[in-house]
């Protein structure tokens, strides 16, 4: 009876000091719960893996790493918003004054005779790179919205690609810019949406105009087994390593051997509009030398 007795104190006593463990824990808890709550993301609530609350305290954890990454998210988003709407009164703004002030120049006659065409020519030029940058950032907005989707369909690269670069030719010669174009006759189906391919080549070729100073562009296609490669190389002035690892992400502009105009979202909606066809997209450079844009499309056979 007394081993008996002695059995059910020891259990009571293992029990309470349970509770109070339990208890312990719990207000441990609820204090890091508050602490989380007041803005410390960084606060974890402690456990060991046999004790009653651990489950739970693992569990809250995955909740706060996921909150504290959707915060971080929406931080970033935040910043990166304010450094896109700081750019756009920016770039919008200049040349917008600059087409103002050559116009009103030609309104007010203070341009003479001879100033006339030139100034009207440098308005047209300004006016065209506002329309460039506002669509940029039309597709910017429209990529990054819920609205956003595409047709993926099998399309005919070749042919699809030489109807686009005619539009381009003229201008290559305007700008006297060589040009090497290097498509095969035998057709090549890839799975893709053309507007949204249409819009890629567009935005490298324009990359290319607008920033390597180069005097020859190479279009070329090549395909292979498991999938087709466009690539587009110029002579320019290429871009340091240092640039290379980052010319993808949002807002990102080189500060060194390319030109500063631009908004810094062409590279990146490039990026998506490629990985949303489930492509892929790589660069390629040595300064002074060459920059080469390589995308990948998986063939259809």
């Amino acid at each position: 009876m007394s081993i008996l007795l002695f059995l059910s104190l020891f259990l009571i006593v293992i029990f309470l000091l349970l509770i109070l463990r339990t208890k312990k824990q719990l207000k441990n808890m609820a204090e890091a719960l508050t602490d989380i709550q007041t803005g410390n993301g960084n606060r974890k609530i402690l456990a060991v893996d046999n004790d009653i609350t651990s489950e739970l305290s693992f569990k809250m954890n995955e909740i706060v790493y996921g909150y504290e990454e959707q915060l971080s998210k929406l931080r970033s988003a935040d910043e990166t918003n304010r450094q896109l709407m700081t750019n756009l009164s920016h770039d919008v703004r200049t040349p917008l004054t600059t087409l103002i002030g050559y116009l009103d120049a030609i309104h007010r006659g203070v341009a003479g005779p001879d100033e006339h065409d030139e100034y009207i020519e440098i308005a047209r030029l300004k006016a065209h790179d506002l329309k460039d940058y506002i669509d940029i950032l039309f597709d910017w907005f429209k990529l990054n919205s819920c609205e956003f989707s595409l047709s993926l369909e099998q399309t005919e690269l070749a042919e699809l690609t030489r109807n686009i670069l005619k539009d381009w030719i003229p201008i290559f010669e305007e700008r006297q810019l060589l040009y090497e174009i290097k498509i095969p006759e035998k057709p090549m189906f890839v799975t893709l949406d053309s507007g949204g391919y249409e819009r890629i080549m567009n935005n490298l070729i324009q990359n290319v105009i607008s920033h390597s100073n180069a005097s020859q562009i190479t279009i070329e296609i090549t395909p292979k087994e498991t999938d087709s490669l466009i690539r587009i190389e110029d002579n320019g002035i290429g871009i340091d390593k240092s640039d290379l690892l980052h010319i993808f992400e949002r807002l990102y502009k080189c500060d060194k051997g390319r030109s500063g105009k631009g908004s810094g979202l062409g590279l990146s909606i490039v990026k998506q509009m490629v990985e949303k066809m489930n492509g892929t997209i790589y660069a390629e450079s040595e300064p002074s030398q060459y920059t080469a844009f390589t995308v990948s499309f998986p063939a259809k056979h």
